[in-house]
């Protein structure tokens, strides 16, 4: 299955959460908000909300600074 992550197409087993997706690609999920189609995503429906085939999701990572 394909997803598209940040602009890039991405393979991925059948039946990932966004958290998986995110442990796989070395996300820190504390530190980012996620829009899935356009959609943002609360963080408590991170682990339970199963990705499919051709879904778009943008990551944004938290940055501090000074």
């Amino acid at each position: 299955m394909k997803v598209i992550l940040n602009g890039e197409s991405k393979e991925c087993v059948e039946g990932i959460t966004i958290e998986n997706l995110l442990d796989l690609y070395k996300i820190d999920k504390n530190r980012v908000a996620v829009e899935l189609n356009l959609q943002i995503i609360p963080k408590k429906e991170l682990s339970t909300l199963v990705l499919r085939d051709t879904d778009l999701l943008e990551v944004v990572t938290f940055v501090g600074g000074g």
